[in-house]
């Protein structure tokens, strides 16, 4: 048997193999991003250190620049000072839904027009919310059919918003972010809220930067306008996200040993500690690391409608469960990177695995994992899904457009390798 990665530029084939390894997990990207976000509209200089490089934290960090950031870049941390020198208003978020949803009502603080792009993925990924959002202040808000480009003018101001926060929170992450500074109290009225605990970390990361928004069960939030936010060092935590799968991983095959993760994190994606246990699968938690152990796993039923981005690791986790696996939340999945739930069911039947999706919810049936060529879809979960589910396959997997892991995980065929 092989035990190694051969690797061909947007093409790379994973071999099955027994892991064996300690690896230190990379820096949370929605966290960085957060972080550059508030950096931003602090007074003084932000010091973040074990900063995230991954493609989409690069892109929060160029559009900070372009709001007249000053940044300064080394091994292991970021500078940033604000000046409120805008040098650039034509601003592309390439692939990054965060950056573009987040950044469009903190871009709309600096009262200047502006035209917000992206490129992949994002070209597909409908901005209604964007534009649902910010029309209720005092922002003009332009779109191609409810996708991008953008053209926004105007300045944010205080006011009520009503949001719908079924599809996404990243939009309403952005309004908690910016409106503390904008002139005029604001409130904020959300309905049927997903993915919660991205917003519990957003408010913690606003008080640890001197913000205070009153949140009334998650239904309403009060915010004060004309406030500051103050500069601080900050230390971006490991990603749960990225985590997932190196859990699911030493579960497949062999053993896996992670460090840098923050066990009493909000993060969302936490989660996959709960549904290891409920699976069955052999997990140990120490104050500096989280061990996984080559397990027999069962079937596992789990509502993943908080933590949408868990669906893809799971996925590769239940193809080895024996038995029908059932994940609830599949309405979440649709405006991701790509159609996600389409996109697992599809590239997984490839490699044997078959998936059923009935209204909400998706059904994996337990099997032996096959060889096969499978195409990521440009998403980078489903490549890394993929290349989790190869380890403990009968033959080699081949996943097309491979390099999308730079996303988020730039690194994460050398961890599996």
């Amino acid at each position: 048997m092989k035990h190694n990665i051969s690797n061909n530029k947007k093409q790379i084939t994973i071999f099955p193999k027994s892991l064996n390894k300690i690896i230190q997990v990379p820096a949370s990207k929605s966290i960085m991003q957060r972080s550059v976000a508030l950096a931003l509209l602090s007074d003084g200089r932000t010091v973040i250190k074990n900063p995230s490089f991954s493609n989409d934290s690069l892109t929060s960090i160029r559009i900070a620049g372009a709001m007249g950031a000053s940044v300064q870049f080394s091994f292991n941390k970021l500078t940033v000072e604000r000046t409120d020198n805008v040098t650039e208003t034509n601003l592309n978020f390439g692939e990054s839904g965060l950056a573009l949803r987040m950044f469009s009502p903190i871009i709309s603080l600096f009262g200047k027009d502006f035209s917000l792009n992206g490129k992949g993925s994002l070209l597909k990924r409908p901005v209604t919310g964007i534009e649902d959002a910010l029309s209720q202040s005092s922002v003009k808000v332009e779109s191609e059919n409810g996708f991008l480009p953008i053209q926004l003018s105007g300045k944010l101001t205080g006011s009520i918003f009503e949001i719908d926060g079924s599809i996404s929170s990243q939009v309403l992450t952005g309004l908690l972010i910016a409106l503390p500074k904008a002139k005029g109290d604001s409130e904020i009225i959300v309905k049927n809220l997903k993915s919660k605990p991205y917003i519990d970390l957003t408010l913690d990361m606003i008080k640890y930067f001197g913000g205070r928004i009153e949140n009334q069960n998650y239904e309403r939030f009060i915010i004060k306008g004309d406030r500051k936010y103050i500069a601080q060092d900050y230390t971006i935590e490991g990603d749960w996200s990225g985590a997932a799968f190196l859990l699911v991983a030493g579960l497949i095959s062999g053993k896996t040993e992670l460090k840098g993760l923050n066990i009493d994190s909000k993060q969302a994606d936490k989660e996959i500690i709960s549904v290891i246990q409920k699976a069955g699968g052999k997990i140990t938690i120490n104050n500096d690391s989280v061990t996984t152990e080559m397990s027999k796993l069962k079937a596992f039923e789990f509502d993943a409608n908080d933590c949408p981005d868990l669906f893809p690791p799971l996925v590769a986790m239940a193809a080895y469960c024996k038995g029908k696996s059932v994940l609830k939340g599949v309405n979440r999945l649709k405006y991701k990177e790509s159609d996600r739930a389409t996109v697992l069911k599809n590239e997984f039947a490839k490699i044997g695995i078959n998936i059923t999706i009935k209204d909400d919810k998706m059904i994996i049936e337990g099997g032996k994992v096959s060889g096969g060529t499978t195409d990521s879809n440009n998403d980078h979960r489903i490549a890394m899904a993929l290349g989790i589910a190869a380890i403990g396959s009968n033959s080699e997997i081949i996943i097309q457009n491979s390099d999308c892991i730079n996303k988020s995980y730039p690194n994460f065929y050398r961890d599996i390798k």
